[in-house]
């Protein structure tokens, strides 16, 4: 059963006890991220995450590391679009030291200028390579046609440019605006009582000030023709990526897109994998997937693709959605995602890391845990017709996108922009 509690403060506590395992997840979640930055700070967010291990007040860069991992813990971080979370793994009588090491790190870093130079080398690298690799790069172009103009369009890491002419002051105001008990979620999962965790939680940070909420810029979600992007680019494979706007966090047809996302390109039963790659070998991996945001979202496929077989594997993509715009999708098959889409959820549920990402993320989007049942029971009650109707919103010809990186020429751009109906 999970607990929900709020401080005074306003950071919220959630929590799933399981008593018997031997380990607690401990996650710290930020409501901010990517689309919270202007141009000028593009990549802050990401940037902070690398320095909060940097050193804070209590802990040392080497004692943040050795104080969890000397106890056979695991720590990290990420960044997304609209959170950061860091978390950490622990043996259950080593959580509130870890807890406090975490803590300390989120809300009192050093960031301090010597490490922050050496940091940004760090970051420009990790730039540099994932625009050196294609599979990446694409999708980068993808969010550019689906966002133009807009903090979710840019990558996330930042540019050279704006990594670059980061300060210690940036980074302290994007901290200090952004940071605060109104934006937290401290989520856990495992051998912890939700009273103890409350205790914990607010023994370190119930004296943090509440500040204004953080904001973001709006994404438009228009569009009335397919677009396309192309980057010529010599390498062994052409990487494809086409997507649409999908569906908000809290939207009611989310989870009958999931079931939609499945059917198509899911896994190794769905319609794309057996078309495109089982039964004519024009892509080596194919599959398809979805995100949702506060206020948008995006439904993609995506494919690797022998050079000489462009050309077809997006045509043969196309025709894929069209069939199931007009057709809708079988019984059995809708019967086969949900079982599959349910399968996966409880299976993602049992370890307690797992568990506390997934409590984190709703209560953090959503403000609010659904129980595991009501999960199961809104995907029970989808039915066909709103498999259709969602084929038919989603995968409109109108508001297709196609990004592909590869050894292109006139001709095959030609070609494909013929296939999008792209003028």
């Amino acid at each position: 059963m999970y607990h929900k509690s709020v401080l005074k403060n306003g950071i919220t506590v959630v929590s799933q006890p399981f008593m018997d395992r031997n380990s607690a997840a401990i996650g710290i979640w930020v409501n901010t991220g990517g689309r919270y930055e202007h141009e000028s700070i593009k990549g802050a967010a990401h940037f902070f995450e690398h320095m909060a291990f940097k050193g804070s007040r209590k802990y040392s860069c080497s004692q943040i590391k050795e104080k969890i991992e000397g106890v056979g813990g695991a720590l990290n971080a990420f960044t997304a679009e609209e959170q950061t979370c860091f978390y950490a793994k622990v043996p259950k009588k080593h959580f509130s030291q870890t807890f406090d090491i975490l803590a300390d790190i989120v809300f009192f870093p050093l960031i301090d200028k010597k490490d922050m130079e050496k940091e940004r080398t760090v970051i420009l690298e990790e730039i540099k390579m994932y625009h050196d690799l294609p599979q990446f790069r694409v999708m980068e172009l993808l969010d550019g046609l689906l966002w133009p103009d807009h903090p979710l369009g840019q990558n996330l890491a930042g540019t050279p440019e704006s990594v670059g002419g980061l300060s210690v002051a940036d980074l302290k105001e994007f901290h200090g605006r952004h940071y605060s008990p109104g934006n937290i979620v401290v989520a856990v999962c495992g051998a912890m009582t939700h009273d103890q965790v409350e205790k914990i939680v607010g023994r370190k940070l119930a004296q943090i000030t509440a500040q204004q909420p953080s904001s973001y810029k709006p994404a438009l979600n228009q569009q009335s023709q397919p677009q396309v992007v192309f980057l010529r680019k010599e390498i062994e494979q052409m990487h494809v990526a086409l997507g649409s706007l999908g569906l908000k966090t809290n939207h009611q047809d989310l989870y009958c897109l999931g079931l939609l996302n499945v059917i198509l390109g899911g896994n190794m039963s769905s319609r794309l994998f057996n078309e495109v790659r089982e039964k004519r070998g024009l892509a080596y991996a194919i599959s398809s997937g979805v995100k949702a945001m506060d206020d948008t979202g995006l439904a993609l496929i995506r494919a690797g693709v022998d050079n000489t077989k462009i050309v077809g594997a997006v045509e043969l993509v196309l025709k894929e959605l069209s069939k199931i715009r007009q057709n809708g999708v079988t019984a059995d098959e809708l019967k086969r995602a949900k079982d599959y889409f349910i399968g996966q959820f409880y299976l993602g549920l049992e370890d307690t890391m797992d568990h506390m990402l997934w409590i984190g993320e709703t209560v953090i989007s959503k403000d609010r845990v659904n129980k595991p049942s009501d999960v199961e029971r809104e995907i029970r009650k989808v039915g066909l017709p709103q498999i259709k109707r969602i084929a038919q919103q989603i995968w409109d010809p109108k508001r297709l996108n196609l990004a592909v990186v590869g050894p292109l020429n006139d001709p095959l751009e030609a070609r494909l922009r013929k296939l999008m109906k792209c003028s």
